[in-house]
């Protein structure tokens, strides 16, 4: 019952709005048309033309994303703006072939959204009316009694009930289960119409791999890097001093044992000094607590050491893939680190959850948000690690708070 309500509650009321909505679509050939004949006129449409679709744009968008929330699935926005001059406008707007594709959607909403709109309207409209009618017609005077249909006048208890309960329950009825599918059909006819083909979608997830995979190259070459300069400049270096102070004292260790003594003791503590940097590095590269504990602990004890007062849900994840489980390590660590540092938070909550094939970490807290990714904040970190095994990475970030990073992950089941 609840599924059929939830299912109501988001369609009626897009489906309300989908008749001004198409009275606004009307109005875009309108615009063209005029802006076609600036350009004839005056040359002033050469400009106008591409803003007009720009505008356009901005529309379907809104549209796409309705249809994909009925639908239940997100789909990418595709606004581009205009960049360089006229002529870049006009093969900017004109060589895209999303353009034609708003264009062709004009005739379709407004022939196909503006009777589904009304329709709901008209139902939404009758269930109110029926409703209020037959509990409160005794409240109107008698010289103005309710008129709920053409030649229906409620005027008693008998009418009320005879001619306001089955116009109540047809609307409803028709509301509860017709009008949730045909939003349905109306959001994969929109989506249809304007979301792009098989193989342009291909071709731009080419495009997406192409790039996170370039991304995910550098940032471990920038690691491999790191690595090599901590082994090179840290462990080496030590070890260098170590193996000199033990030759030292292979040499005094007969005539000077004070000092091969000293030597020794040095050497023990440059050891241990190596094993710790050594343990630091092997940490950076596949944390042990994940071997140890699973994700499940490491979450936990990074919350734990959280200098910010921290709240941890933390759903059953299950067996994960050890990239996922990193992946998700790192990502957490980040964003803990980022809040410890520049939120000025005074609470974090955590949330680790699996939803479908996806892990989701969701970090939230009640700092001063107005996270800049171009200043060094760690996310654009954050994103590399997490685009390089084909997940996204959501930051909402208001200035003035609160900021929440959502991260997600395919878990391959």
């Amino acid at each position: 019952m609840s599924a059929v309500w939830g299912g109501v509650r988001r369609t009626v009321p897009t489906m309300v709005l989908m008749a001004p909505s198409s009275v606004v679509t009307a109005l875009f050939p309108l615009a063209l048309l005029v802006a076609a004949l600036a350009i004839v006129a005056g040359g002033v449409g050469l400009v106008f033309l591409p803003m007009v679709l720009v505008v356009l744009r901005l529309w379907t968008d809104t549209h796409r994303v309705l249809a994909g929330h009925l639908l239940g699935r997100p789909v990418r926005r595709r606004f581009q703006p205009l960049r360089g001059g006229v002529f870049s406008w006009w093969r900017g707007v004109f060589g895209d072939p999303t353009t034609w594709r708003d264009l062709a959607w004009l005739p379709v909403q407004v022939v196909i959204g503006l009777p589904l709109g009304l329709l709901t309207a008209l139902l939404l409209g009758l269930l109110l009316a029926s409703l209020g009618g037959t509990l409160f017609w005794w409240a109107l005077p008698d010289s103005d009694p309710v008129q709920l249909l053409p030649g229906v006048t409620i005027a008693d208890w008998g009418t009320a009930v005879l001619s306001g309960v089955p116009v109540l329950m047809v609307s409803g009825v028709l509301l509860i289960f017709v009008v949730p599918g045909l939003a349905r059909w109306w959001a994969a006819l929109t989506l249809a119409v304007l979301d792009r083909s098989d193989a342009e979608q291909l071709e731009e997830r080419v495009e997406v791999l192409t790039e996170s995979r370039a991304g995910a190259l550098a940032a471990h070459g920038a690691e491999l890097r790191r690595i090599e300069r901590d082994l090179h400049d840290g462990i080496q270096a030590r070890l260098v001093s170590i193996a000199l102070r033990l030759g030292i004292v292979r040499q005094t260790m007969t005539t000077e044992p004070d000092v091969a003594s000293t030597l020794l003791a040095e050497a023990s503590e440059g050891v241990e000094a190596a094993m710790t940097e050594l343990r630091t590095i092997v940490r950076a590269i596949y944390p042990p607590i994940l071997a140890d504990r699973g994700l499940a602990g490491a979450v936990r004890s990074l919350v734990a050491d959280c200098p910010v007062p921290a709240h941890l849900d933390l759903d059953e994840t299950g067996e994960l893939p050890a990239a996922v489980e990193t992946a998700a390590y790192f990502a957490l660590a980040e964003a803990l680190t980022n809040v410890a540092k520049h939120s000025g938070a005074k609470s974090v909550d955590v949330r680790v959850r699996t939803a479908g094939e996806w892990l989701v970490v969701e970090v939230t807290d009640d700092g001063r948000g107005g996270i800049d990714e171009a200043g060094g904040s760690g996310v654009v970190g954050i994103r590399r690690r997490v685009a390089a095994l084909d997940g996204v990475v959501k930051v909402e970030s208001p200035a003035g708070g609160p900021s929440r990073i959502v991260v997600e992950l395919p878990c391959g089941r």
